[in-house]
């Protein structure tokens, strides 16, 4: 999971917590600019084990939302960074306006992909060949994942789960901690709230 200033807590925690409960599918870790300390957009710290030059690139790539998009969507040096970080990942993924970074270093290119509902403009304003799409709460194209904003990413990351690793994982893991999440990933009633589709 990737960090950086102004990153979104519940981006990276949400999926966190549902695959912290499964350590023997899963390893979690955090890599931000530098190991050590990154604030997060809600002013709480966070401690990354790994800067971006020394970690290792994992089979699973997320990126959150946040407020710190806006600069890391225009920042040459990560995103150049970052295409070669996941260069053989085995999955891409991005939660809310991670996806505007994503697609700002060419990585959603000939993808289809969606982001935050109430940032859906600016982020689909990033890629020159993505198909953006407005109504869903997330969208799997190959091995590129994106979601919704914020809670959506928990969706995904469950459906993720079930993807590796089947219904009984995910259900042990969402009775764990008395979650229940949408599991269609067309059902997105905040498109038309943010106005991008009409009632």
């Amino acid at each position: 999971m990737i960090i950086f200033d102004d990153f979104e807590l519940l981006d990276v925690f949400g999926p966190q917590t549902l695959l912290k409960y499964l350590p023997q599918h899963f390893r979690v870790e955090l890599v931000g600019p530098t190991a050590g300390t990154v604030t997060s957009n809600g002013g709480v710290d966070v401690i990354a084990q790994y800067g971006y030059h020394d970690a290792t690139p994992g089979d699973i790539i997320l990126v959150p939302g946040g407020m710190g998009t806006r600069k890391l969507a225009n920042d040459a040096e990560f995103l150049a960074w970052l295409v070669d970080f996941v260069r053989d990942a085995e999955f891409i993924t991005a939660v809310c306006t991670g996806s505007a970074v994503l697609a700002a270093a060419g990585l959603l290119d000939g993808y289809r992909a969606t982001s935050n509902k109430r940032n859906f403009v600016w982020a689909s304003a990033y890629g020159t060949t993505v198909t953006w799409v407005p109504v869903a709460r997330w969208v799997e194209d190959r091995n590129r994942w994106t979601s919704s904003g914020v809670a959506a990413g928990i969706d995904m990351t469950a459906a993720l789960i079930r993807r590796l690793h089947g219904d009984d994982v995910v259900r042990a893991v969402t009775n764990t901690i008395e979650l229940e999440t949408h599991d269609d990933s067309s059902w997105d009633p905040y498109a038309e709230i943010h106005g991008l589709i009409k009632p």
